[in-house]
């Protein structure tokens, strides 16, 4: 089973300190109506508020970096900046009734994370959603971001087998080419081979064609004898 998303586990943690301040601001002003002491729990408020700032800055830097590698579809960047600015207004209304600038009743638990209202107060968080997610509760946004994450690793997955095919299709022509260059070096040395030979051969008929010319002509050797008139005759004979 597919593990949840960082990204929603830390929204979901964030709605519920938004709800928790909630209800602490709840409780501080009724402490004050019946005439307690509310300095401890306004101790506690302050500290959830800056936490409640600190978890939305965090989801806005998750979100971007996300939507920068594209790790998420935009359709889902989108749905998650809205709940960002959900969030941001919520966190106004709650440091404006903490500061006592404004009073709101507060909603209840299953109002704050359903789709719908109570009392025909409208959910806070829900504000300006996308129709992908209107009326879906947390457990079935978390399935539906499941889903897209599978489909997304299924298009990695094409995507990795149609690089690897690619990658042992490059091997195979590099191979082949390899093969391919080792013949055509043979081939070279062959044929400088055969050229050296021609030129030897080349020149042994030219010195044979030479040989035989010289053999064709006559040679003269001279002989001399004496003559009956008593001079020295000079014949030449071959």
């Amino acid at each position: 089973m597919m593990s949840q998303d960082p990204w929603l586990q830390n929204y979901d943690a964030t709605c519920r300190l938004a709800q928790e301040i909630a209800e602490n601001i709840h409780e501080r002003n009724r402490q004050q109506r019946t005439g307690g002491n509310p300095a401890k729990i306004n101790m506690t408020l302050r500290a959830s508020l800056q936490k409640l700032k600190q978890n939305i800055a965090q989801l806005k830097e998750g979100l971007l970096r996300s939507s920068s590698s594209r790790r998420i579809m935009q359709s889902e960047a989108d749905r998650r900046q809205n709940l960002i600015d959900n969030l941001l207004t919520r966190e106004k209304q709650l440091n404006a009734t903490f500061k006592g600038d404004v009073t709101e009743p507060e909603p209840s638990r299953s109002t704050l994370m359903s789709g719908g209202a109570a009392a025909g107060t409208a959910n806070p968080w829900l504000v300006e959603e996308s129709e992908e997610t209107k009326g879906l509760s947390f457990g079935e946004i978390k399935q539906q971001q499941q889903r897209i994450i599978e489909v997304q690793d299924a298009g990695l997955d094409a995507l990795a087998a149609v690089i690897s095919r690619q990658k042992i299709m490059g091997q195979e022509i590099g191979n082949e080419l390899d093969e391919q260059n080792e013949i055509i070096d043979d081939l070279a040395h062959l044929v400088d081979k055969t050229d050296g030979r021609i030129r030897n051969e080349t020149r042994r008929v030219k010195l044979v064609e030479t040989k035989s010319a010289s053999c064709g002509e006559p040679h003269l050797h001279p002989f001399t004898f004496n003559s009956t008139l008593g001079r020295d005759v000079h014949y030449f004979t071959k």
